[in-house]
């Protein structure tokens, strides 16, 4: 034992340790008082650096998901203005096929559906105008992609998305190896020399008919028969120095003339023919080097970079390029800001002048136009027809969009920020049974020290009664 009074060691050594009790016990009420570990850089700096990296991640990631929720709901506005529209279209296709019943219906009945489809076009165009989300119109055009310019061959031209990249633009280079054809069937000259009766029936992809001739029929009365009834069969016929030639109203796979020759007696028409079943084939091209799906005059592909269809003229075999500048609607999808983690939607305008294809716009059936129930009912319903599978596709391109890519990207990013949220946890929270039971330790030491530091304070007390 030290008899030394100016320096009180033992007081020390206990204060020492008394200020380190005290420290611990701040560390656990903090800890205890927040529910985080680390509270402060001292605490734990390469903890602090890890958690605070994963904290960057789970808020890229929370907002990614709130991005896609967003785009989910744009897409659920859209689709409901389209249903919308679905129902018009229907509606004017009745009216239509009503209107061609002119044998039964008298004039003011016409002119009344005329007066509905007018109408029903009006509130297609409104539709159009005043579908919004968050104030943006969505379904005017504004948000399907810009061409720079569209060639001349091109009868019609959809960008459904399209990857942009850095540059916000890409370069389309179609090539057309094959165009698309017909089908075909002839008939030899001297077929027509009929001795007998000939029963024939002539099929296509819109219906078939059966052609009755007597022997006496020539080839242009055959011709003239045929052709009567062209709207109904898909079937054309014309002559050409004494050789009949049947050939399918369409172009591709899907179009085929087929011929049956039910009764000819002794004549020699069915050995004449060329075949008894032809079919026309698809355009080949391809699209920046990537083989295109053919159908008919029209041409596709859906790759990672771009997702595009044109149809081109009749039978046309010119090469096509053009860039697509911008456009298009953007969703931020995955949390870094990088042209793969976003998506590109092109949304066309479904204004009555907007919406068609090939056989002409739907502004046509209105009033006094090309296509009104006065003029063509059956041109009309052509249109109309083209127009609902524009729509009713670009329903199910939306509809593909939200389930595949949008609802698919939620749940992901759900998973990978529970994930990130466990990681920063393990990191950055108190276990608070760990942290109770230093606690309970600090308050220990901090009593048992200030009692300790109490009796090493009475050491220089005792001293001075070595003086008396």
């Amino acid at each position: 034992m030290t008899t030394r009074i100016n320096t009180n060691t033992s007081s020390q050594i206990a204060q020492v340790h008394l200020s380190r009790s005290n420290a611990d016990l701040q560390t656990s009420l903090t800890r205890l008082s927040t529910g985080l570990r680390i509270n402060g850089g001292k605490d734990d700096p390469a903890g602090l650096i890890a958690s605070e990296n994963l904290r960057r991640d789970i808020t890229s990631v929370r907002r990614a998901i709130g991005n896609s929720q967003r785009a989910n709901q744009l897409i659920a506005t859209a689709d409901g203005a389209l249903g919308q529209v679905n129902t018009l279209l229907n509606d004017i296709r009745g009216l239509v096929t009503e209107a061609a019943n002119s044998g039964a219906l008298s004039d003011e009945q016409i002119d009344a559906n005329q007066l509905q489809i007018d109408s029903s076009l009006e509130a297609i165009d409104r539709i159009a105008q005043v579908t919004t989300f968050q104030g943006r119109k969505i379904l005017d055009g504004s948000l399907d992609f810009i061409i720079d310019t569209v060639p001349g061959t091109v009868v019609d031209l959809t960008v459904e998305q399209a990857n942009l990249g850095t540059t916000s633009q890409i370069a389309v280079d179609i090539d057309i190896s094959t165009e698309a054809s017909q089908a075909q069937i002839t008939v030899a000259s001297g077929a027509f020399d009929l001795n007998d009766d000939l029963v024939v029936q002539i099929s296509g992809a819109d219906g078939a008919e059966v052609f009755t001739f007597d022997s006496g029929a020539t080839l242009s009365q055959i011709v003239d028969a045929i052709n009567l009834v062209s709207d109904a069969t898909g079937v054309t016929a014309s002559q050409a120095s004494g050789v009949l030639t049947l050939e399918s109203s369409a172009y591709g796979t899907d179009a085929y003339v087929d011929v049956e020759v039910i009764e000819n007696g002794t004549g020699n028409f069915e050995t004449s023919l060329s075949a008894g079943r032809d079919e026309g084939t698809d355009i080949v091209a391809t699209v920046n080097g990537v083989q295109a799906k053919g159908d008919g005059n029209t041409l596709s592909i859906n790759s990672a970079t771009l997702d595009i269809s044109v149809t081109v003229d009749d039978g046309s075999s010119t090469n096509l390029d053009f860039n697509i500048t911008g456009g298009g609607a953007i969703f931020q999808l995955g949390p870094d800001v990088v042209s793969n983690q976003q998506a590109r939607v092109g949304i066309e305008s479904v204004s009555t002048g907007s919406l068609g294809g090939e056989t002409g716009r739907l502004y046509e059936l209105r009033s006094g136009e090309a296509r009104d129930l006065e003029t063509d009912t059956t041109g009309a319903a052509q249109i109309v027809d083209e127009v609902i599978t524009k729509v009713v596709e670009l329903r199910g391109k939306l509809g593909a969009f939200q389930r595949t890519t949008l609802e698919s990207n939620i749940a992901s990013l759900n998973d990978t920020l529970a994930n990130l949220t466990e990681a920063e946890s393990s990191i950055r929270d108190a276990d608070f049974a760990v942290e109770s039971a230093n606690l309970t330790r600090a308050q220990i030491l901090v009593q048992s020290g200030t009692s300790v530091l109490a009796i090493a304070n009475q050491t220089p007390q005792n001293i001075l009664s070595l003086l008396r």
